[in-house]
């Protein structure tokens, strides 16, 4: 093989020692050296995130969540085991789950709030009305009790069971049981209510 050819699949060695030195500076918790990680891989990482969810948004707070999470775990982080960038690239794999598994947990929040509004739904694409509900949704949410808020954010986004929930709290099993069915009773007040023709706030 032409000794040109083998220069090609090698990694520049400048470059190698750039990552390598940077990777150092992570190590102990150079903020400078930090900051070059985000500018060289910052753009490879929203990237990735934004191909997986489809949104722009989301990218940007899963983008955050890598380098926070590459800050904090710096500590983890072992150069024999792989470069920087794949490192990085492992934790942008893990957020992206991550942030698939919260979408799922608030589309069943939404859709378990729409079944006690009007009953089961379909599989069909969804409507505009259906689009509505989940707007109308995460506002009533918002507006929830500070308890019953609580306890319907732990079951459906961290995807607990009432007695992690109590447990986690320390409120008793029957005043989350409570907590969570006026909860969901809100919710579905609120779905009824804003979808009457001027069912605004009152």
């Amino acid at each position: 093989m032409p000794a040109h050819s083998v220069t090609a699949l090698t990694p520049p060695v400048e470059e190698t020692c750039i990552e390598e030195e940077l990777a150092r500076g992570l190590a102990v918790g150079d903020e400078r050296a930090f900051a070059a990680i985000y500018q060289r891989w910052g753009s490879l990482v929203h990237t990735m995130a934004a191909r997986s969810l489809g949104d722009t948004h989301e990218a940007d707070d899963v983008t955050q969540q890598v380098f926070i999470g590459a800050w904090r775990g710096r500590a983890g982080f072992r150069p024999e085991r792989g470069p920087l960038g794949a490192w990085l690239v492992g934790i942008t794999r893990r957020k992206i789950v991550d942030a698939l598994a919260a979408r799922n947990r608030r589309l069943t929040l939404m859709d378990a709030a729409a079944r006690e509004a009007g009953g089961p739904r379909g599989r069909q694409a969804p409507a505009p009305d259906d689009v509505l509900d989940r707007v109308i949704l995460v506002e009533a949410l918002s507006r929830l009790p500070h308890h019953q808020r609580t306890v319907l954010c732990m079951a459906f986004y961290d995807d607990l069971t009432q007695a992690q929930i109590a447990q986690r709290t320390g409120m008793p099993l029957g005043t989350v049981k409570s907590h969570a069915r006026r909860g969901l009773h809100r919710l579905r007040e609120a779905i009824e209510h804003d979808r009457l023709p001027g069912g605004a706030d009152d």
